[in-house]
């Protein structure tokens, strides 16, 4: 006979309540965490608001289930649900991304990136990507990074007007002949103009791998040109802009099916091997419940209405900085990213005004910007982004007042070193207290219907 089962909110409510009861200091710091969040204005172009569903996902016992391979083709048993689970989730990517092909099984977009690579390419193969002091990320082709340390990667840039060169990308692109071009950014806030890139790669013979992570959610809503089916690949992660887990998701569309030179085997077949067993084992299927949920989320008129307001919130952002005669990269931006030259008009490192701000509690990552002469640890810049400002429904109004705040701290820094700074007393706690007083008018997201 079956033993009766507890239900879903039964098995939370009891595990929340052990945790607290058993651990009181790991319970203390998460609640401290949350605190945190709630009460600082989190600017960070690399974070979101993951939904209360979405964290219940994670929570759940799908956790206990080992299931290597696919669903209808794993190598343990037990996963009849678990994949029905996945399949939902590969499902909900295809509808959000209008792709014909989703692995949802990748730990990050890091991963997702380096599972494309070694589907694709041998070590030493050529790889042309965007330049990390440009806006490129690491996995694109940085010496620090495995892309940079097992291939031949050769960088591009931008040009006098901070815009991807495509002129150089079409030089280098002729000259080196990469086996794979990649096309996406970190901290990049214009448009990427993928069907250009495929345009090159197709004449090179390479492939073509969009990284769309901190723009994912602008392509689900259509603010953003696709590049499903531009792109051989796109990667991206579902914690920035879906709004979701911490995790990668790997896309294809028209070009699924192709069987690549020197292949046996179409890309989506190459990809899925290169998952697992290559590069990963059994997936977080926690995760990727949590994946589900998100992508679910966000093919509703809300997430559209969202995405709207970060480009929006991310625009007016960049106004109200230029206005005070603070250098903006490019001039503005085309999406959630607002890249600011601290170093010209505050004669401040990033290090410093990031430093400066979290101690009001304004929270905003140093960056390095176009031109940089300072190294990777300092940097002359701060990237902005709107993801979590837009969920909590600033207006125009609060985004005058985030800047006022932040001109307000960075212009009464009294600057020590690249690294040592002196905040009056006064002004720390006087903006501090502005800070709290906007979060608490705009609770997070997950809060605002208690």
């Amino acid at each position: 006979m079956k033993t009766k089962s507890r239900t879903l909110d039964e098995v939370s409510r009891r595990g929340f309540e052990r945790l607290r009861n058993e651990d009181p200091e790991l319970f203390d710091l998460l609640q401290r965490e949350y605190e945190r969040q709630a009460n600082v204005l989190c600017l960070v172009a690399s974070s979101s608001v993951a939904d209360w569903s979405v964290l219940a996902c994670e929570g759940m016992m799908v956790t206990n289930v080992t299931a290597e391979g696919y669903p209808g083709a794993r190598f343990h048993a037990g996963c009849k649900v678990i994949d029905g689970i996945e399949q939902l989730a590969i499902d909900r990517a295809n509808i959000a991304f209008k792709s014909k092909y989703a692995n949802v099984q990748a730990h990050s977009a890091s991963t997702a990136n380096q599972i494309v690579m070694f589907s694709v390419l041998k070590p030493g193969d050529t790889i042309l990507g965007m330049d990390l002091n440009a806006g490129g990320h690491l996995t694109h082709g940085a010496k620090v990074s495995f892309s940079g340390q097992w291939f031949n990667a050769v960088a591009y840039g931008v040009d006098q007007d901070s815009r991807i060169d495509f002129a150089q990308v079409e030089e280098l692109a002729r000259r080196h002949r990469p086996k794979l071009i990649i096309c996406g950014t970190t901290s990049y806030p214009r448009t990427v103009d993928f069907a250009r890139f495929r345009a090159i790669a197709d004449e090179v013979g390479a492939l073509l791998l969009a990284d769309i992570t901190h723009i994912a959610g602008l392509v689900v809503s259509g603010i953003h040109a696709s590049p499903i089916n531009h792109a051989h690949f796109t990667t991206t992660c579902t914690h920035k802009q879906l709004y979701g887990p911490r995790g990668g998701l790997i896309l294809m569309g028209k070009d699924y099916d192709v069987v690549p030179p020197g292949a046996t085997k179409p890309l989506h077949e190459l990809v899925q091997k290169a998952v697992f067993p290559l590069i990963q084992g059994a997936p977080p299927l926690n995760g990727i419940a949590a994946k589900a949920r998100a992508l679910a989320r966000a093919v509703t008129p809300e997430f559209n209405i969202l995405m709207d307001r970060i480009v929006k919130t991310a625009r007016e952002f960049a106004r109200q900085l230029m206005k005070r005669g603070v250098r903006v990269i490019t001039g503005g931006t085309d999406n959630h990213i607002v890249l600011v030259d601290v170093a010209t008009h505050y004669n401040l490192t990033g290090i410093i005004a990031e430093r400066a701000l979290e101690d009001c509690g304004i929270i905003v990552n140093k960056n390095k910007i176009p031109g940089e002469t300072k190294n990777v640890r300092v940097t002359s810049g701060i990237r902005i982004g709107t993801n979590t400002i837009a969920a909590r429904q600033f207006g125009p109004a609060e985004v005058q007042l985030c800047v006022e705040l932040i001109d307000k701290v960075l212009s009464s820094i009294t600057v020590i070193s690249e690294s040592e700074y002196r905040l009056d007393h006064q002004m720390q706690c006087s903006v501090s207290s502005e800070v709290e007083q906007l979060c608490s008018r705009f609770p997070l997201p997950e809060s605002q219907s208690d």
